[in-house]
């Protein structure tokens, strides 16, 4: 069943054609073991990339590696106090519509993706995926399924933590001799910044426990940047990732762009 919402285009470029579809993971909430705070997914992430598959005439189901309702990391939510996201008019959209909004509070498991059904994977971000992923060993062996089989598997942000895990059936890291990109460390030194200005954190220490850029590199993966904050990603063959919270719709392109309409 269909849950896109609204009018489907009266003039697809082609009508016969089943639609396109794609499985979107937000992380489960988390505490994060730096801060304290409640985590989870970004909301932007889900959101913007939901809102261009969406018109380009794609379904779309969202999915977790533990099912249930989900939570969205709090600056990234418009409503915020903070109003760190208070110009996000697509979430404040996926928010205050009813049919979206509703996605996010009972997720499907990832265990229940079939690989037949779908046409791409997407990993989101948020801080939750650098707690939640490691031992998401469902989402492991399906991220790695969609690719062997050469569908699109994509990652944003740090929803690119998966690429740490994914190993394929040979053992080898998915990401060794991939160009990729992610949640850069210029970018995980301005958070640290910012939260060491706060009090969140003292002085010297992360927010995150580990760095993707690193990661990547470790495992053999060839890293990329569209620097600071910039909206950006990365297409090699069929695995897509973005850089960070500004890259979903870029990511979604890319998707988009292998996929087809």
């Amino acid at each position: 069943m269909s849950n896109r919402p609204g009018h489907k285009d009266p003039n697809p470029a082609n009508p016969n054609a089943a639609p396109k579809r794609v499985a979107i993971v937000v992380s489960n909430a988390a505490t994060s073991g730096q801060t304290g705070w409640p985590i989870g997914f970004w909301w932007s992430e889900l959101a913007h990339p939901y809102h261009a598959f969406i018109e380009a005439g794609y379904e779309v189901e969202v999915f977790s590696p533990d099912g249930g309702p989900c939570i969205g990391d709090a600056l990234s939510d418009p409503r915020d106090p903070s109003r760190w996201s208070a110009g996000d008019l697509i979430t404040m959209g996926f928010i205050a519509t009813p049919e979206t909004a509703a996605l996010v509070e009972n997720t499907r498991r990832v265990a229940e993706i079939e690989l037949a059904r779908f046409d791409a994977i997407v990993c989101a971000g948020g801080q939750g995926p650098m707690y939640t992923f490691e031992t998401a060993t469902d989402l492991h062996a399906k991220f790695v399924a969609f690719y062997e089989a050469g569908k699109v598997a994509a990652a944003l942000c740090h929803g690119s933590a998966i690429l740490k895990f994914a190993r394929l059936s040979d053992g080898a890291p998915l990401v060794r001799g991939k160009t990729v990109t992610g949640f850069a460390n210029i970018e995980e030194d301005w958070a640290d910044e910012m939260t060491w200005n706060s009090g969140a954190l003292a002085r010297g220490t992360h927010i995150q426990p580990w760095r993707i850029e690193d990661a990547v590199r470790a495992l053999g993966g060839h890293y990329s940047s569209g620097g600071l904050w910039r909206g950006f990603a990365v297409r090699d063959g069929n695995l897509v990732t973005g850089q960070q919270n500004f890259s979903g719709t870029e990511t979604a392109q890319l998707i988009i762009e292998a996929l087809g309409r």
